[in-house]
């Protein structure tokens, strides 16, 4: 076995905690890397590990080990980054991950055609709309939307969203429209619960934003099931505009209040700071602002 790949088998199984979850970061099997380790420890003579049912615990000699391997690790990725970067090229495994409707709505397709870009590079895309700790969990950039908390990651703004209240023609066509944002307490409401203003949606009334609590008749964790509910008239729904607006260009659905714009949300790119990025990294970066730049047409850009 190659030290370096038990070196980076050890760091990530200590990262992840488990030998199951550092086989699903390396996309490799459960065995594979309990056999990688069993042979770094039988070429170093120590003890690196201790196993149990439940988790991973280091020895003294695999503290020290796994500090001075992390070190080495890094200073390796930069060289081998920078060496990347000057041939135009990425390689090796990029993680990345994303919320679930952005993701599969627009992040899938730019990381494919990227890929095709590099072809020597795999990619691991997980879409998942619960908060994903970079360094805890492994991956390299996370896609995130809205207001960022205080972190020690580097941030890169790719583009804004804005939240668009819409209903079927057909919805619109059977009840009074809503001319003023108090005029969907009268109305059924189709929530997302990730929305994180809660049971009260935020509209600009004048030069202030003023919360409306709505009756949510049937609350769902799901942009696009909103998105599906509000195209069977079954009421009116909150949704950010990357998920919507060909629908609304298509007449499938429309935009209601638009007199009252609701929340803008930023959507950035952040990665964990280095003296020097990875070339996989700083190319994935430049091929994402190229596509989200700025106040992004969603409709026009799904042409």
């Amino acid at each position: 076995m190659d030290k370096l790949l038990g070196m980076r088998t050890f760091v990530t199984s200590v990262e992840a905690g488990s030998f199951t979850a550092a086989a699903d970061r390396l996309g490799v099997s459960n065995k594979l890397v309990s056999k990688y380790v069993a042979e770094l420890e039988a070429q170093l003579g120590v003890r690196l590990m201790n196993r149990t049912t439940r988790n991973l615990g280091l020895t003294d000699a695999g503290r020290r080990y796994h500090s001075r391997c992390v070190t080495l690790l890094e200073e390796i990725d930069e060289l081998e980054g920078s060496l990347g970067e000057e041939r135009g090229t990425a390689t090796g495994l990029l993680r990345v991950t994303a919320s679930t409707t952005f993701g599969e709505l627009h992040v899938a397709r730019v990381l494919r055609a990227f890929q095709k870009q590099h072809p020597r590079l795999k990619i691991d895309l997980r879409l998942t709309d619960r908060f994903v700790d970079l360094a805890r969990e492994g991956f390299d950039l996370a896609i995130r939307i809205g207001t960022l908390g205080d972190s020690t990651l580097v941030a890169r703004k790719l583009a804004v969203t804005e939240l668009w209240a819409v209903a079927a023609p057909a919805y619109l066509d059977r009840t009074d429209r809503p001319n003023v944002p108090n005029d969907l307490r009268g109305h059924t409401c189709l929530h997302d619960t990730n929305l994180r203003s809660g049971r009260a949606w935020p509209f600009r009334v004048g030069d202030r934003l003023s919360s409306v609590p709505v009756d949510a008749a049937f609350a769902v964790d799901s942009v696009q099931a909103v998105a599906a509910l509000a195209l069977e008239a079954e009421g009116i729904g909150l949704c950010p505009d990357y998920a919507v607006a060909q629908l609304v260009r298509s007449h499938k659905l429309e935009r209601v209040l638009s007199g009252y714009p609701s929340l803008s949300l930023d959507i950035h790119a952040v990665f964990p700071g280095s003296r020097l990025m990875p070339a996989k990294v700083r190319l994935l970066l430049d091929s994402l602002s190229a596509t989200f730049r700025g106040e992004m047409d969603w409709a026009r850009k799904l042409d």
